[in-house]
């Protein structure tokens, strides 16, 4: 197992969701070369220090007994493995403040460090937050693994923070600084917003969402064939981004109970108030999770999914088929999981592992719409 060794701490990490045999470690060089670079200018233990997208808890569990560290990020995985590395590496589990990126993290901060998400636009929205929310003298520094970090990351620390200063690159990891200046207050433009004719709703999406500016494409596919007169069934949209697939089914199934869950905590804000303009009152469960883990066994009567093939930068199918298996868990026998994939992926395969029947609903070029009956 691969270890992280700074000036800070010599920490065993483990990445969330748990893998056997997993090739890929909760740490890299971008976070080896920030917590190095920050040791030589020297940390304050009454420093105020905020975190923002560390994965897997590298850069908490490394500073927490150093400095007041606050975390925040988009991940409920991530927090799920900063509280797991915490106890692994004998800090307490409050050793590190976490506020969803759904929140506002409260300043003054000292120090802000920040590793460059894959959607720049949680980096615009989190660099927007920052205003006001810096002591004097304040630092910024991000870090990336140079494949992993675009131009327009600078002109955005450039923008809201102040003139930007890149390292050179060390192991393929950079740094960039930014030098906080007055800049105007700057006004959000997430979260954004579109319509839907059918059903007729008004989205929000925030900031990380995928595909903020308009429905996805599988998600189009596979709206026209959700399963109707399902009276008052247990509903899980598993994966519910701005929640449109729950809705729709509520629309359509005015009886029917419904539970949204997704790991990603403006996924679950913009979920809540999407159902909230398109259905009022009616109740609903809307949460932040690791997927159907924390649902009852046979609790539910239909899973509606459309799975990510994506971790962070990392491709592959492995979320899906661990969204698979905790749907068939809590679903009932005779239950059914439906789901949009892309045709290559061969989900239909994978789902005649775990289910006594799959059955193709509908196709487009690029889509399937499957049903696996438990």
């Amino acid at each position: 197992m691969p270890i992280l060794q700074t000036p800070f701490a010599r920490l065993d990490l483990l990445r969330q969701p748990p893998q056997r045999d997993d090739p890929l470690q909760a740490f890299d060089a971008a976070d080896e070369y920030l917590l190095n670079h920050l040791h030589g200018l020297g940390l304050a233990a009454s420093s105020r220090v905020l975190l923002l997208n560390d994965a897997f808890g590298a850069l908490a569990c490394s500073l927490a007994p150093h400095a007041r560290v606050v975390s925040s990020g988009d991940s409920h995985l991530g927090y799920l493995a900063l509280q797991d590395n915490l106890r692994r590496n004998g800090l307490a589990g409050d050793a590190v403040a976490f506020v969803p990126a759904s929140e506002v993290a409260e300043g003054p901060f000292d120090w802000v460090l920040i590793r460059v998400p894959k959607t720049l636009a949680l980096l615009e929205e989190q660099l927007i937050r920052l205003h006001g929310r810096l002591a004097p003298d304040a630092r910024v520094i991000a870090a990336a693994m140079v494949k992993h970090l675009p131009r327009a990351a600078g002109d955005l620390l450039e923008r809201y923070v102040g003139p930007v200063q890149a390292s050179l690159a060390v192991k393929k990891a950079r740094l960039l600084t930014a030098a906080p200046a007055e800049r105007p207050a700057p006004v959000s433009p997430y979260p954004t917003r579109y319509r839907l004719d059918a059903p007729p709703v008004e989205l929000v999406n925030h900031a990380n969402l995928f595909c903020r500016e308009g429905l996805d494409i599988g998600t189009r596919a596979f709206l026209p064939h959700l399963p109707g007169g399902l009276g008052a069934a247990r509903v899980a949209d598993l994966g519910c981004g701005n929640g449109v697939l729950g809705i729709a089914c509520a629309l359509a199934n005015p009886e029917a109970q419904l539970t949204l869950v997704d790991e990603s905590y403006m996924a679950v804000q913009s979920a809540r108030e999407n159902w909230r303009a398109a259905l009022g009152e009616r109740p609903a469960e809307i949460r932040a999770a690791d997927g159907l883990i924390g649902q009852a066994a046979e609790s539910l009567d239909l899973v509606l999914c459309n799975p990510p093939f994506h971790q962070q930068q990392v491709v592959g199918d492995f979320l899906a088929w661990r969204m698979f298996q905790q749907a068939r868990a809590a679903l009932v026998a005779g239950g059914q999981l439906w789901i949009v994939g892309n045709r290559h992926l061969g989900y239909h395969a994978k789902l005649k592992r775990l289910f006594r029947g799959v059955e193709q609903v509908a196709a487009t070029p690029k889509f399937v719409i499957l049903k696996a009956i438990k």
